[in-house]
């Protein structure tokens, strides 16, 4: 309070007043304007942050025992609450929308109309390329040609349909080609240490528990036309050959394979087979952005479905706010110089919202005013202090329009 200036802290029944006089219409706008400002931050970027903007989309289950909320639902888990849809750009990790809905909605309800606008907005920005990504649920088969034609890019899961298993069944055994993860090479040790046996494995085994081991993976693609489509796309399949044990012996001789289905518009030049299936796993991403919104933002506490969805939107600025003092940051000085705190910046958006608010924001200090200025005095010295001081350097700069 004396930092701000202010004489006493809001009741906490502000926040459920203040929410309830929102309408769908008017949360909209806020969105709009928190956009807004997202695409003035994203313009003091290089020129290589706009080669591409990654779209993903994904529904999470706020739960609440409560019941006298208005708009709560059941899902099929049995779980009450809501089942808000968030849209986030994967390259910041920033939700672009947020939107509230009943528990028992599907994921994919309206997400076909919040990607355009997500579109639409990324491409004002100066965005040269555009890409949709989602699960299963967000294959949504009647907006593909819509989206061929306008030149976005999109991979998104499909279910394992008999007619693709069998597609994928009879496929010749050239068609299939080993998937290669690639993994990240660790410097050699000088001194390599031990391994540490699997405790784990050792006691599935000994107690006969199913055990399921994977044992090979292999891709193919084929093309195919889906029934709301008026043109053929790559769909790619992901073979997975899994070996169930129980104990020291194994159930089966002969298993039947697991099958994975991801369709795209990326021709095979701009995008090879093994790369679909590392962008569409990539997504899995979305789930740690979500986990992260549940920390500030994603939560139930007022009485009404459209009060709730304003309060969600409201507090996601507290994540938003974290990304774009990251993105503030314009790496300058000598080349070390440039170099740390380029991956200061990269830190700071990857950085988990309860890490910056205890290493970076919680900093102990004294206030004090004096009659022009405010000093800030911190009381103690740690690592997180250079960040922050990085990030006011950064602030003060004005942001250009």
């Amino acid at each position: 309070m004396n930092a701000i200036g202010a004489e006493r802290i809001p009741d906490p029944t502000t926040a459920g007043d203040s929410c309830r006089r929102f309408s769908d219409v008017n949360i909209l706008q806020l969105m709009n304007a928190f956009n807004r400002i997202r695409q003035r931050v994203w313009k003091q970027q290089p020129d290589k942050f706009f080669d591409c903007a990654i779209i993903e989309a994904d529904g999470m289950q706020v739960e609440t025992s409560a019941e006298k909320k208005h708009g709560i639902g059941i899902n099929y888990k049995g779980q009450w609450g809501y089942h808000p849809l968030v849209v986030t750009l994967a390259n910041t990790r920033e939700p672009l929308f947020i939107v509230n809905r009943s528990g028992n909605r599907p994921s994919h309800e309206h997400s076909g109309f919040f990607f355009d606008l997500a579109v639409e907005r990324c491409r004002e920005a100066g965005y040269r390329k555009v890409v949709l990504r989602g699960d299963t649920d967000f294959s949504l088969t009647e907006n593909f040609d819509r989206w061929d034609n306008d030149g976005v890019e999109f991979v998104f899961g499909v279910d394992a349909m008999p007619n693709l298993v069998k597609i994928a069944e009879s496929a010749e055994k050239s068609a299939w080609k080993p998937m290669q993860r690639r993994r990240e090479q660790k410097r050699p040790a000088a001194k390599p240490r031990a391994k540490r046996p699997r405790y784990n494995e050792k006691i599935v085994v000994e107690n006969g528990y199913l055990n399921k081991k994977l044992v090979s993976e292999q891709i193919a693609e084929f093309e195919y036309q889906l029934d709301k489509c008026d043109r053929c796309y790559r769909v790619v399949v992901l073979k997975k050959e899994v070996h169930q044990t129980r104990g020291q012996l194994r159930l089966f001789d002969h298993e039947e394979p697991v099958y994975f289905f991801y369709i795209t518009n990326a021709s095979k030049q701009s995008k090879p087979t093994r790369q679909v299936v590392t962008d569409a796993n990539a997504r899995c991403n979305q789930e740690n952005n979500i986990s992260q919104l549940k920390q500030c933002a994603l939560t139930a506490p007022l009485d009404n479905l459209t009060s709730n969805w304003a309060y969600m939107v409201i507090a996601s600025l507290a994540w938003n706010l974290k990304v774009w003092l990251a993105l503030m940051i314009d790496p300058s000085g000598r080349k070390d110089q440039k170099i740390e705190q380029a991956k200061t910046k990269a830190k700071l958006i990857s950085m988990d919202f309860s890490t910056f608010r205890d290493r970076i924001l919680m900093a102990p200090a004294q206030i004090i005013r004096r009659s022009r200025s405010v000093v800030f005095r911190l009381l103690t010295y740690r690592q997180s202090i250079d960040t922050l001081l990085l990030i006011e350097s950064a602030a003060r700069r004005p942001i250009q329009c």
